[in-house]
């Protein structure tokens, strides 16, 4: 091993303690200064988050698992579907994320549990920040359905692999099962909605349109003003089907509904089929994505990495994907973005928005994301940033 190899390996040694560390520490930092959302007491404050145990729930590990709820208007319901990453083998189920993972660029594809580290993830921020002014969704009731096993939540299996560290290993993908829970606890906290948003970023947009139909029939049968949302939802992938049949064991319907390596459009088609105009439909992307395009060159490359050959490949896809979705109805409609934050984006732009401070802050045509989809749900419908995907 030559003096460069040595290097790279302790700076990359360096990192992955580094990023442990910051993670450990902000965990840390929220549980002393007593920052975890509480635990739902039996008469809930309105406009606070609470934590709801799921008995019956299990995370990827095998830990706890647990919904946050805010009890606020009881005519306007958020349901919303995390994001996390996802695993599809063997190889992706034993690397978890973890920060120092992140810190170091070493492969790490999912969330594999709650921690205090998550939370951050899950609420205050965004469409979920209750302080933010310019959040017009401050006073929306949410179901927030936290993502911990790497399935696009729609999972039902117990999966071997080997870790890293050698060792026998089980991932629970139980991410249908945490759902199905977790709506049987929240559902008494909450009426009958007259408007229902069903949204999710990241591995939870592509939940969205899977297990749309499962609240709609189940849940809130009762609720016509229903708007679906998923932020950043592309992956294509030759192999979706068996990994939803075989790897993560999801229920048939959904299964049956894949059709083609675009996992999000399959399962949109078979939504539109049963509700047509029922729904309002939105989706949103930013034109080169660093953290899907990093996923696709793992799937088809083996190369977990970004660069700017993946990034102008998921760009092309973007677009294809956006005329499918018109295809399957013109009142499909589309929030794009090109936002870039230097040093984090590596030469893409970002990874979702809705759930991200910049939901209220940045703009597209002198459009927030916030506004785009206050208007939407209230039946304002229009697209924002087409003319980006006019460019090469």
């Amino acid at each position: 091993m030559g003096i460069r190899e040595k290097r790279q390996i302790r700076k990359q040694m360096l990192e992955l303690h580094l990023g442990d560390f910051v993670e450990n520490s902000i965990g840390k930092r929220i549980v002393e200064k007593d920052m975890l959302a509480p635990e739902l007491p039996e008469e809930p404050e309105k406009k606070v988050w609470y934590r709801v145990p799921v008995p019956m729930g299990i995370s990827g590990d095998g830990s706890e698992y647990y919904i946050y709820v805010k009890i606020a208007d009881p005519k306007k319901l958020c349901i919303f579907f995390s994001g996390g990453g996802v695993a599809w083998n063997e190889y992706t189920a034993a690397r978890p994320v973890s920060g120092g993972k992140v810190a170091a660029a070493l492969p790490n594809y999912y969330w594999n549990n709650l921690r205090p580290f998550t939370q951050i993830m899950n609420i205050d921020m965004g469409i979920m920040n209750m302080k933010d002014t310019g959040n017009p969704f401050r006073d929306y009731s949410i179901i927030d359905i936290p993502y911990a096993t790497g399935d696009f939540h729609v999972g039902n299996n117990e999966f071997p692999y080997k870790g890293e560290d050698g060792d026998n290993h089980v991932l629970y993908f139980h991410g249908y099962l945490n759902f199905m829970e977790g709506m049987a606890r929240a559902r008494n906290l909450f009426g009958s909605p007259k408007k229902l948003l069903i949204a999710g970023n990241s591995a939870g947009a592509f939940a969205v349109p899977a297990l749309t139909d499962e609240i709609l029939s189940v849940w809130y049968q009762g609720v016509s003003d229903v708007t679906v949302l998923s932020d950043s939802a592309l992956l294509l992938y030759k192999k979706w089907v068996s990994t939803a049949r075989e790897v993560w064991k999801a229920p048939q319907p959904i299964c049956e509904a894949i059709d083609s390596d675009n996992i999000t459009l399959s399962w949109y088609k078979a939504l539109y089929k049963k509700y047509g105009e029922k729904i309002r439909y939105l989706y949103s992307s930013s034109t080169r994505d660093y953290v899907l395009s990093a996923y696709y060159n793992d799937v088809t490359y083996k190369k977990y990495a970004t660069d700017e050959d993946v990034q102008k490949a998921y760009f092309e896809q973007l677009k294809e994907m956006v005329a499918e979705l018109k295809k399957i109805t013109p009142n499909f409609h589309m929030f794009i973005n090109n936002w870039e934050i230097p040093l984090i984006t590596k030469g893409g732009t970002v990874h979702t928005a809705v759930r991200e401070p910049y939901f209220t802050r940045f703009t597209q045509d002198d459009v927030t994301m916030a506004r785009w989809l206050y208007d939407a749900v209230n039946g304002n419908l229009y697209d924002v940033g087409m003319e980006l995907l006019e460019s090469d």
